[in-house]
C-alpha cells in the first residue's frame, strides 16, 4: 500500500453529501458546560458554577479575552437544565427565570456581541435526560422557531425518553425545522448513540443529509479509561466510522476533558492528538477560569488545532497496534501533508519506538516534520530514514509531516500550522 494513493482514496471516500446549511465546514470549536458542570443548579449554594447565565457569560468572557476565539474556539454550548420544568402560555420552552432572568436572547446577544456564537440543548422526547421539557414531535417547528427567535446558532438535540420511531421521525424533522426558520444553525443528533452507532441501525447516509455532527458512542467521563474506551471503539470501528467523516458532517466522540480532574499532562496531549487525528469537534468542557497553563498550553497548541482544522476534512486512521503496546496513527492532510501519532498504552516507563516513514506506507521521497509538543523540527528525511521516537506511559509523540521538494519552501509547514518560522 502506498501512501499517496491512500490519501486520493480516503479523500474520494469522504467526499459525501452533508447537510446543505454550508456550516462546519470544520469540525466545530468551543466550550460546553454538560462534562464539567452537568446539572448543578444550585445557585443559592454554589453561584459560581451553577447552570445559569452567569456561567455562560463568564465562560464568553474567557473565550473572548484569553486568546481562545483567536484559536478557533467560538462556540458556547449551553447544555442540559437550562429550561423552566414547564413550557410557557403559548407551548415554548423557556429559561429557568431565576437561573437565567435575562433570558436567552439577551445572553445570545451578550455573545454574539464579543464575536462569539451560542448553542443550546434539547432533546427529541418527553423530557431531556435530566427531566426537563423535551421535544415530541408536535413541538419541533414550535421549538425551532423559538432557538431562531432567540439568536441561538447551533443545538445540541439528544435522545433521551424517545423511542426507535420517534427518532426516525423527529430527527430529520428538526432538520427540516431549523432550515425553515431562515436562520443558520448547526445541528448535533444523537441518534446513533441510542442506536449503538453502527449500521444497519444507524444509516450514515442519511445522518450526512440531514446533521452537522453526530454523537455516536458514550458520553465522555472524566478519566483516561474513558478516552481509552472511546478511542477504542471509534478505531475498532474505522471502517465504517472513518468514510462519514467530511467537511460538514462529523463523527464526534464527546467533549475534550483537559484540564480537569483525571487526566495527567501526557493523557491530556494524548486526547488532544487523537482528537485532532479523528477530525473531531473540540468542544470543551472545563473551568476556564481555574485551568492550569498546562492545559491551556495543550488546548492552544496551534499545530494540534491546525491538523484537525485541516479544510480536506478527512478523519485519521489507526494504522498500528504493536506487541510493544505502542499504537500508529495517521491523518492525509491538504497540500500532501499528513499527522502521525505515536501513543503509548504502557503504564511502566517512556518506550523508545523505532520505525522510518517506509514502514508506515509513506513513498519514497524528502520529508521535514514538525513536532507538535516540542515545537523541534527534522528535515532531510528520507522515507527510508530510520528515527526512533520516546513516548512517556499513557503519552504521544504527535509529528506534521510534508513532503519537501525544491518548490516547497522549508519554512512553508511552520505558516501552515501557525508556528513561528524557523
Amino acid at each position: 500500500m502506498k501512501l499517496l494513493p491512500v490519501i486520493s482514496l480516503l479523500a474520494l471516500t469522504s467526499a459525501t453529501s452533508a447537510l446543505d446549511n454550508g456550516l462546519m465546514r470544520t469540525p466545530p470549536m468551543g466550550w460546553m458546560s454538560w462534562e464539567r458542570f452537568r446539572c448543578n443548579i444550585d445557585c443559592e449554594n454554589d453561584p459560581k458554577n451553577c447552570i445559569s447565565e452567569n456561567l455562560f457569560r463568564d465562560m464568553a468572557d474567557r473565550l473572548a479575552e484569553d486568546g481562545w476565539k483567536e484559536m478557533g474556539y467560538d462556540h458556547v454550548m449551553i447544555d442540559d437544565c437550562w429550561s423552566s420544568m414547564l413550557r410557557d402560555k403559548d407551548g415554548r420552552l423557556q429559561p429557568d427565570p431565576q437561573r437565567f432572568p435575562g433570558g436567552i436572547a439577551k445572553l445570545a446577544r451578550y455573545l454574539h456581541d464579543r464575536g462569539l456564537k451560542l448553542g443550546i440543548y434539547g432533546d427529541l422526547g418527553t423530557h431531556t435526560c435530566g427531566g426537563y421539557p423535551g421535544t415530541t414531535l408536535d413541538k419541533i417547528d414550535t421549538d425551532a422557531q423559538t432557538f431562531a427567535s432567540w439568536g441561538v446558532d447551533f443545538l445540541k438535540l439528544d435522545g433521551c425518553y424517545s423511542n426507535e420511531e420517534e427518532q426516525q421521525k423527529g430527527y430529520p424533522l428538526m432538520s427540516k425545522a431549523l432550515n425553515a426558520t431562515g436562520r443558520p444553525i448547526g445541528y448535533s443528533c444523537s441518534w446513533p448513540a441510542y442506536r449503538g452507532g453502527l449500521p444497519p441501525s444507524v444509516n450514515y447516509t442519511l445522518l450526512g443529509e440531514i446533521c452537522n455532527l453526530w454523537r455516536n458512542y458514550d458520553d465522555i467521563q472524566d478519566s483516561w479509561d474513558s478516552v481509552q474506551d472511546i478511542t477504542d471503539w471509534f478505531f475498532d470501528n474505522q471502517e465504517i466510522l472513518q468514510p462519514e467523516a467530511a467537511p460538514g458532517r462529523w463523527n464526534d466522540p464527546d467533549m475534550l476533558i483537559i484540564g480537569n480532574f483525571g487526566l495527567s499532562v501526557d493523557q491530556s496531549r494524548s486526547q488532544m492528538a487523537l482528537w485532532a487525528i479523528m477530525a473531531a469537534p473540540l468542544i470543551m468542557s472545563n473551568n476556564l477560569r481555574t485551568l492550569s497553563s498546562e492545559a491551556r498550553a495543550i488546548l492552544q497548541n496551534g499545530a494540534a488545532i491546525a491538523i484537525n482544522q485541516d479544510p480536506m476534512g478527512v478523519q485519521g486512521r489507526r494504522l498500528l497496534q504493536e506487541r510493544s503496546q505502542i499504537e500508529v496513527y495517521w491523518r492525509p492532510l491538504s497540500q500532501s501533508a499528513s499527522a502521525l501519532v505515536f501513543l503509548s498504552r504502557r503504564q511502566d516507563m517512556p518506550y523508545r519506538y523505532h520505525t522510518s516513514l517506509a514502514k508506515l506506507n509513506y513513498t519514497a521521497g524528502s520529508y521535514e516534520a514538525y513536532d507538535v509538543f516540542t515545537g523541534k523540527t527534522l528535515s532531510g528525511l528520507s522515507a527510508a530514514t530510520e528515527f526512533t521516537v520516546s513516548i512517556n506511559p499513557s503519552g504521544v509523540v504527535m509529528w506534521y509531516w510534508v513532503s519537501f521538494t525544491l518548490e516547497t519552501p522549508a519554512w512553508l509547514y511552520h505558516s501552515r500550522l501557525g508556528c513561528t518560522r524557523k
